[in-house]
């Protein structure tokens, strides 16, 4: 016991640190830069600019987080641009995840009726002040939910930045397990830290899915 509150508790409470720096950091690059390119991709009536949206979030989503933050660290370094480990990490999980959240946007504007828009431009209000003003906040209620799970998923994702040598809470596990051996108990440990994180994220969650799930085309 003493072994476990002496040694193990504070290497992975100082790694559970930068954890919740990289998670908060992410989401909120990913949540906004999502929000904007959803916008664009609803409203621009670009073609050649929504393909290069759709470029984006596809190439974004289907190669694996992993790769995205090696080409981030080691990738930039051997061409003279080197970015240190949790920038590396931030800005590449918020760039991925900037392609989740586009989708959940696009969802919850699609999720929109038509009537609204068509009346809210009949008494005089500009496009503009229709997107901002009454599709933008119904749009960002109804994407609420997935939201929330997806912040929850990016919370216990944050342990592939360890491979980048980030030190969150899977950096000083495997370091102690390293130097000490002692496995089981270390990553048990780190377990139930990532427990002790996720379960009030997973509760605000369950309370946004109770209170906006059952939205629907309005």
């Amino acid at each position: 016991m003493e072994f476990l509150t002496s040694t193990i508790l504070p290497g992975l409470l100082t790694g559970a640190t930068v954890t919740i720096t990289v998670t908060l950091a992410s989401l909120t690059i990913a949540a906004t830069l999502g929000f904007l390119l959803a916008l664009v991709r609803e409203f621009s009536g670009l073609r050649l600019l929504n393909f290069a949206i759709d470029a984006y979030v596809e190439y974004l989503r289907n190669i694996p987080a992993l790769s995205h933050l090696f080409i981030l660290y080691f990738g930039l370094a051997s061409i003279g641009f080197a970015i240190t480990s949790i920038p590396a990490a931030i800005i590449g999980l918020g760039l991925v995840g900037s392609a989740v959240t586009c989708d959940i946007y696009r969802s919850g504007f699609s999720a929109l009726g038509k009537g609204q828009s068509e009346a809210a431009l009949a008494v005089g209000m500009t496009p503009m002040q229709v997107i901002w003003l009454i599709l933008s906040p119904q749009a960002f209620r109804v994407a609420l939910p997935p939201l929330g799970n997806y912040a929850l998923q990016l919370l216990k994702d944050t342990s592939v930045v360890s491979a980048i040598a980030a030190p969150e809470i899977m950096f000083y596990a495997r370091s102690m397990v390293t130097s000490t051996f002692q496995t089981t108990l270390i990553y048990s440990s780190a377990a139930l830290l990532y427990l002790a994180m996720s379960l009030p994220l997973a509760w605000g969650v369950a309370r946004l899915e109770k209170r906006f799930g059952g939205a629907t085309d309005v």
